[in-house]
């Protein structure tokens, strides 16, 4: 029987165009940009949109450094 994280990590890749990656603590930050702004995922889970590539790398970075 498939555990919860092997389903979870089976997801494609999110929407839009992949701009940033990084490896922070056991956790992938990835920045995609899309019609609406630059949207964060942690570990494949949407955290938010911002306005600026460079803010949503920040706060990408600084949410897996508390988690």
């Amino acid at each position: 029987m498939k555990t919860f994280i092997q389903i979870r990590e089976a997801k494609t890749m999110p929407s839009g165009e992949h701009t940033f990656s990084k490896k922070i603590n056991k956790h992938t930050v990835m920045v995609h940009q899309n019609k609406k702004g630059f949207t964060v995922y942690i570990d494949g889970d949407e955290l938010d949109t911002y306005k600026t590539q460079k803010d949503a790398e920040k706060m990408g970075v600084e949410f897996a450094k508390e988690m």
